[in-house]
C-alpha cells in the first residue's frame, strides 16, 4: 500500500472516530425523537465509513487510527460547556454542524495532500464528505 493511501484512509478512519463519540456525546442532551433517530442513522453511516477503511487498512496489515487525544479532549470539553449553556436541539445541531464542516475540510484537505491514494481510499473519502453535508443539510430543520 503506498503512503497516500495509508494516510488516507488513517484520516477516514480518525474522523469517523471522532464523529461517532461526538455524536454519542450529544444524543444524551437530545430529547427531540426525529434528532435522535437522525443522530443515530448518522452515527451508524459514520460506522460504516470506519469499518471499510478500518479492512482496507487491515488487509494492508495496518491498524486504524485513533483520534489524538487533544483534539478529542477539546472537542468533548467544548461539547459540554456549549450543552450546560444550552441543552437544546438547535445547539445540538449547530454543534453537530461545525462538526461536519471540519469534517469536510479535514477530509478534502488530505484529498488533495493525499493526491497519489489509490481509487478505493479515494472513494471512502468521498463517501465520507458526501455523508457530512447530507448529515448538514438534514441538520438544518433543527436551527
Amino acid at each position: 500500500m503506498i503512503d497516500d493511501t495509508k494516510y488516507l484512509l488513517k484520516e477516514c478512519n480518525s474522523g469517523c472516530k471522532m464523529a461517532v463519540e461526538s455524536i454519542h456525546q450529544v444524543s444524551g442532551y437530545a430529547t427531540d425523537e426525529k434528532l435522535l433517530r437522525l443522530l443515530e442513522e448518522y452515527k451508524q453511516k459514520h460506522r460504516e465509513i470506519e469499518v471499510a477503511s478500518e479492512k482496507l487498512l487491515l488487509a494492508a496489515g495496518l491498524d486504524g487510527k485513533e483520534p489524538g487525544v487533544m483534539a478529542s479532549s477539546f472537542s468533548w470539553l467544548s461539547t459540554e460547556m456549549k450543552m450546560l449553556m444550552k441543552d437544546d436541539s438547535r445547539q445540538i445541531a449547530k454543534i453537530m454542524m461545525d462538526g461536519c464542516n471540519m469534517g469536510i475540510q479535514s477530509i478534502s484537505e488530505c484529498r488533495n495532500q493525499y493526491a497519489n491514494a489509490d481509487r478505493e481510499a479515494c472513494d471512502i473519502a468521498k463517501q465520507l464528505v458526501r455523508v457530512e453535508e447530507k448529515f448538514m443539510k438534514e441538520l438544518e430543520v433543527f436551527l
